[in-house]
């Protein structure tokens, strides 16, 4: 008969998570993973499979809550508009500049992976396919409110502010000093969504 796990699973993923978000796919070892999951080998292959498998799950933990948080922000906010100029300026939310040179996980992974990863790519359409679609109906509203023209295409709209965030993403990476990017996303926000 098979012992229960006497680990915290969802614990594990955020700490391999991390690992893999700090370091990159490539970079992270079997020993860093041993590491920060607290686990044995034995007992960390046998609960998630490989390394591979076990990233696979920690991106689309990550990238499933991703999206809660987005739908939730841009759901709640009370005037739509607001809410897609806070989705283009999400990336300079640090006044620090942490979270900028971080960068997001699944932009990090698509980076490294794509060329040599297919599950990698899939996550990322599938992933930037749901997040169109919300900014598309967040943008619709602003049109129902009447911020944004009603003979802007949202779904084209949509790809443009995920577009300008995610180069906002890239840039911080490049250690862009905070000032500077968020700079930049303002006037990113201003010049793709002017005050009706």
């Amino acid at each position: 008969m098979a012992r229960p796990r006497q680990f915290d699973e969802e614990q594990v993923i955020r700490a391999v998570r991390d690992q893999f978000w700090d370091a990159g796919y490539a970079a992270t070892s079997l020993e860093d993973l041993v590491r920060v999951s607290g686990l044995g080998k034995g007992s960390l292959y046998g609960a998630f499979g490989d390394k591979h498998r076990l990233f696979l799950r920690a991106l689309r933990e990550y990238t499933d809550t991703s999206g809660g948080y987005l739908r939730e922000m841009l759901a709640s906010t009370p005037r739509a508009l607001d809410a897609l100029r806070a989705f283009v300026l999400a990336p300079v939310d640090d006044p620090g500049g942490a979270a900028a040179r971080r960068g997001c996980l699944m932009a990090n992974s698509t980076y490294e992976l794509a060329t040599t990863d297919p599950d990698v790519v899939a996550e990322a359409r599938r992933t930037y396919e749901t997040t169109t679609a919300l900014v598309a109906e967040c943008v619709r509203r602003a049109q129902d409110e009447g911020d944004l023209p009603r003979d802007v295409d949202p779904v084209e709209t949509a790809r443009a502010l995920l577009a300008a965030q995610q180069g906002l993403v890239f840039m911080g990476r490049t250690g862009l000093d905070i000032d500077t990017l968020t700079a930049t996303a303002r006037t990113l926000a201003t010049r793709l969504l002017p005050d009706a």
